[in-house]
């Protein structure tokens, strides 16, 4: 199986778009990270809370592989961990290539991936023409194209072909316990047949 490590963690007890790097995170089961805005048993994600605040938290932990980084930075844009919003930045691993109910283990912590992050208008906010780095065709084809926002914020289209998105992916708390940088990631995947992650 393949592994990755921990580059950084972070938390925010606050609803904002970004996240501050800390030393460590507490995990804790069925609610996500201890101190965190988005921990809980149903959803947290105010727009979502919007639409029905009853959903189960399927998003309880935000991940993303530090790759983006480098190539946000190629095309002029600088971020770095926490900036957009995620709990725990990977090194090494591919996420997104992972099916659901993968486990992701952090020593004793266990976290199970549920979906996809679907990139909003917010990462325009927060940088703009960033969306463009963390939206993608699905057929490869290059674009420079602003991507078509759904009623909701999200994205499903860029130039009429469906996209991937790489603002990261979601999980659940299985096993709780401390993250820190520099722990491996052990990656064990469910049982077949395999569903490729899609938004939650």
């Amino acid at each position: 199986m393949p592994t990755g490590h921990v580059l950084c963690v972070s938390r925010d007890l606050m609803h904002r778009f970004s996240k501050l790097p800390c030393d460590s995170i507490t995990l804790a089961a069925g609610l996500g990270v201890v101190g965190d805005a988005h921990a809980g048993t149903l959803v947290q994600h105010r727009s979502r809370v919007r639409r029905d605040p009853n959903q189960e938290n399927l998003r309880q932990v935000h991940l993303i592989s530090a790759e983006l980084f480098a190539e946000a930075g190629a095309r002029g844009h600088q971020i770095g961990p926490g900036d957009l919003g995620e709990n725990i930045t990977t090194e090494g691993l591919a996420l997104h290539s992972l099916p659901v109910g993968t486990r992701l283990h952090f020593g004793e912590v266990v976290v199970r991936l549920t979906g996809l992050r679907n990139p909003c208008r917010q990462i325009n906010d927060f940088q703009p023409g960033l969306l463009k780095v963390v939206v993608a065709r699905a057929d490869g084809v290059p674009s420079t194209a602003e991507p078509t926002l759904t009623a909701t914020g999200g994205v499903d289209r860029l130039e009429g072909s469906t996209v991937v998105r790489k603002a990261g992916v979601m999980g659940v708390v299985e096993c709780g316990g401390e993250v820190h940088p520099g722990q491996t990631i052990g990656v064990v995947l469910a049982d077949g047949p395999y569903t490729a992650l899609e938004p939650v």
